[in-house]
């Protein structure tokens, strides 16, 4: 007449005494009851037993709860297995709830997994007690050396690292203590499957989402990538503690690890802050209006939108550094200078752009140095091994002006040359912008010279590529 869930300990603890007192008499009595009695006494008590827990199951939607009633089926498995009663069927109903069980073990980490994602206001943790560090830092083995550090400490992760890491372990925790029953042995290959889930649909799926969400800004995005550094550590250890409960060797866990779980959020919020950069960089390259692209004289030291971007890069980084983690900084900062070339190229290829001259490639040039200069610097900085990496990212840009500044652009159509020197550049970019390019004398490379004027070997040559370059297109 009470519920399940409180009246189990009671209906199951009743049923075992009853057995092993059955078990006693069978062995005591004389003959008072026979083998056969208590089996088929047995068979009607188990198939009772199934009838209620196949009921009682399919009607719970708290995993807890399901946890709850598994432990004590489990204790009488075990306890009347000793006496040499067949629990299998008992188990079975166990083994064929196990994947509600976890749906709902799910569905409670994505809650509390996006409660703490809107309770993080995404800034550096400060950590004031060495036992804050150890509850938050050394609990998931996501320190980053084993000294411990002078406190206050501020850690390079917020608030929503330590709090997921510890919904994670508690789901491990629960999962294998819900496979933990009728002496199996080897179920870290099911532990593993649903903590994979959980890291997957759960946690990557919940920061995808906040990723898009468009409520963070370049700091906090910062941060959440960040943060996802530390995740890469953090998933070593849940993988690492499931096999230790699962009681497997490590090297065995190791062997079956697959890539990082949470690729797509780290991926996101990468892509996102890179975004959100290049919306600051647009803003600055709105000074690119102000470019004299028929200029009598070059521009001495670059144009004015070139040394904005560049105060702002160098205050980017000098900050990021604070945060972020070198291999990331990299990243983004290779975003930024590929979308730095892009808009140069852009500026040339501009339908409000109709014709220019070598005084304004020059000014370019001038401009792309500058960046170029950065870029080997941050590669110094970060300890890049290879110190035009960064600089790589400026090559669309960087090549177009060497052909619009060579003497002999012709050299474009030469297949060694052009492999060599001019291999990111696109034909049809290369017509559209070489059509707008005037001599000095104000006259456009190609079919507008004037009559009677010293041939221009540089214009010849240009005239040329455009001529064999559409008619290659």
């Amino acid at each position: 007449m009470t519920p399940f869930l409180e009246s189990h300990q009671t209906f199951f603890a009743q049923i075992a005494g009853f057995f092993i007192v059955e078990d006693r008499i069978l062995r005591t009595g004389g003959g008072l009851v026979t083998r056969a009695d208590v089996e088929s006494l047995w068979e009607t008590a188990v198939a009772k037993m199934v009838s209620v827990l196949e009921d009682q199951f399919s009607r719970m939607m708290t995993a807890s709860h399901l946890l709850l009633i598994k432990d004590y089926v489990s204790l009488l498995g075990v306890t009347l297995r000793r006496y040499g009663y067949a629990v299998d069927p008992l188990l079975d109903v166990l083994s064929k709830h196990r994947d509600k069980y976890h749906d709902l073990l799910l569905n409670d980490c994505r809650k509390q997994i996006s409660e703490a994602l809107a309770a993080d206001k995404f800034e550096q943790m400060l950590m004031k007690k060495e036992y804050e560090y150890s509850m938050n830092v050394l609990s998931f083995q996501i320190q980053t050396s084993d000294i411990v550090p002078a406190f206050p400490f501020v850690a390079p992760f917020s608030s929503t690292v330590p709090d997921c890491c510890r919904i994670v372990r508690s789901f491990i925790e629960d999962s294998v203590s819900f496979m933990s029953y009728g002496g199996q042995l080897d179920f870290y290959a099911v532990v593993k499957k649903y903590l994979d889930r959980l890291l997957v649909e759960a946690l990557d799926s919940s920061l995808v989402r906040l990723v898009k969400s468009q409520s963070l800004g370049v700091s906090q995005a910062m941060q959440v990538a960040a943060n996802m550094v530390v995740f890469e550590r953090a998933c070593d250890f849940f993988f690492r503690h499931a096999a230790q409960l699962s009681g497997i060797p490590l090297r065995i866990a190791e062997r079956s690890r697959r890539d990082f779980p949470l690729k797509k959020s780290r991926d996101a919020v990468e892509e996102l802050l890179i975004s959100l950069l290049r919306n600051k960089i647009d803003d600055f390259m709105l000074l690119t209006d102000s470019i004299n692209w028929m200029a009598d004289d070059p521009p001495q030291s670059g144009n004015e939108y070139s040394n904005e971007v560049l105060i702002y890069l160098e205050t980017l980084v000098s900050t990021a550094q604070q945060i972020l983690p070198v291999q990331v900084l990299v990243r983004i900062v290779r975003g930024i200078l590929s979308h730095i070339s892009d808009k140069i190229v852009g500026m040339f290829l501009s339908d409000s752009l109709k014709r220019f001259n070598g005084n304004a490639v020059i000014g370019i040039d001038t401009d792309l140095k500058l960046f170029e200069s950065f870029a080997e610097d941050q590669s110094q900085i970060f300890g890049e091994p290879d110190d035009s990496e960064l600089k790589m990212a400026l090559i669309e840009a960087r090549q177009l002006v060497n052909l619009l500044m060579s003497n002999h652009p012709e050299n474009f159509l030469n297949p060694v040359i052009r492999e060599r020197s001019y291999n990111k550049l696109d034909y049809k970019k290369v017509v559209s912008i070489s059509e707008k390019f005037r001599d000095s004398s104000d006259r456009l490379f190609g079919t507008f010279g004037t009559r009677g004027a010293k041939p221009n070997p540089k214009k010849k040559s240009l005239d040329a590529l455009i001529k064999r370059l559409k008619d290659v297109s």
